[in-house]
């Protein structure tokens, strides 16, 4: 659902230091989506090393990783384990975008266009199992669970959250409230800064927390009508929702109709709209698969093989390197002595 519904959201700014000492779970493929559009070169273009191999994600972890922890922030990792079939068909449209959008940026870079080269490379953006696979390895060198979800993410995160394991998901839309997460932290961006939707400009913008129950309370509507709206407005399992409909239009549609589903989406016609019954969309999102049978273990930053990945796998500086993890190295020798109970707390 990303922008379209949290406009109708309470939102709450904190600071980095008023998370500090709290765990924090993570929607990993929102932060890396997140590196990959934002974190490129003026044409657009991916980072890469010599080796055309992008670095763009594991700049982007490198820095977020290191800047949270300096401040006491306690990070675990959650990955997408096998999409929902209903997600699978929506993939596939987004491939086909990513591949028009490839097209294009040959065209632009033809004739030289480097406006139209930065839109359509971000555009392009595409996560591959390699990049996943460094990003944990990545993780892990730092110390910090990486979870493997038996579905979604964002769905998995917010079980932990939910289990009292973490204080929140952090993620950059509110789609982890259709799952239940009690809260969520969004917009913890290097140097306060987001990029624009498929643009390489940026805005200032500062960490904010959502509460479920407080956004329940203010909207006058249940977890059953809160998956219902954003049904409307459109999820990852009914891309664009219904024609016409916008957020502030589905919270009075939602508020009329109550609990009766049924009666609500035949008023908009779903069937005209989808080639599947929206009983299929509620009831995934309702119960989406996630497991109880996750490890929340903390290790020691391990710096060398940080810097064996990075600097020695993929050409980062080692001063850049050692800049990110020494403050961290230099930590956790006095907090190794004390424990870490101390620091932190869900």
């Amino acid at each position: 659902m990303g922008v379209a519904l949290t406009e109708l959201l309470v939102k709450k700014e904190i600071s980095l230091d008023e998370l500090r000492g709290k765990t924090l779970v993570v929607d990993s493929p929102m932060w890396l989506y997140q590196f990959l559009s934002s974190i490129r070169q003026r044409d657009g273009s991916l980072l890469t090393d010599s080796r055309g191999n992008v670095t763009s994600h594991l700049m982007g972890l490198l820095s977020r990783i290191s800047n949270l922890m300096q401040h006491n922030i306690r990070l675990a990792f959650v990955f997408d384990g096998e999409p929902p079939a209903l997600k699978k068909q929506a993939l596939q449209q987004r491939r086909a975008v990513k591949e028009a959008a490839e097209k294009k940026y040959q065209e632009a870079l033809k004739v030289e266009d480097l406006e139209s080269m930065k839109k359509y490379a971000a555009m392009g953006t595409r996560l591959t199992r390699d990049m996943i696979g460094e990003a944990k390895e990545l993780v892990r060198a730092f110390g910090l669970p990486a979870i493997d979800a038996p579905s979604e993410a964002e769905a998995q995160a917010s079980l932990i959250v939910r289990k009292g394991d973490a204080y929140a998901v952090a993620t950059t839309d509110a789609d982890a409230l259709l799952f239940g997460a009690p809260r969520i932290v969004r917009n913890l961006n290097m140097a306060g800064r987001k990029k624009k939707a498929n643009r390489l400009a940026y805005e200032v913008i500062t960490p904010d927390v959502i509460s479920l129950e407080e956004n329940l309370s203010h909207l006058g509507i249940s977890q059953d009508q809160l998956i219902m709206l954003a049904m409307l407005v459109g999820t990852d399992y009914n891309p664009k929702g219904i024609k016409g409909i916008g957020p502030k239009n589905a919270l009075k549609m939602v508020k009329q109709y109550g609990e009766d589903k049924e009666g609500l989406f035949s008023s908009v016609k779903w069937d005209g709209h989808f080639g599947y019954p929206w009983q299929d969309v509620f009831d995934l999102i309702k119960h989406t698969r996630t497991t109880e049978e996750y490890s929340l273990t903390w290790g020691r930053v391990d710096g060398n093989a940080v810097s064996r990945m990075l600097v020695e796998g993929h050409e980062f500086s080692q001063e850049r390197v050692d800049a990110q993890i020494n403050p961290l190295l230099q930590s956790q020798k006095g907090r190794a002595q004390r424990g870490l109970g101390e620091f932190f707390s869900p």
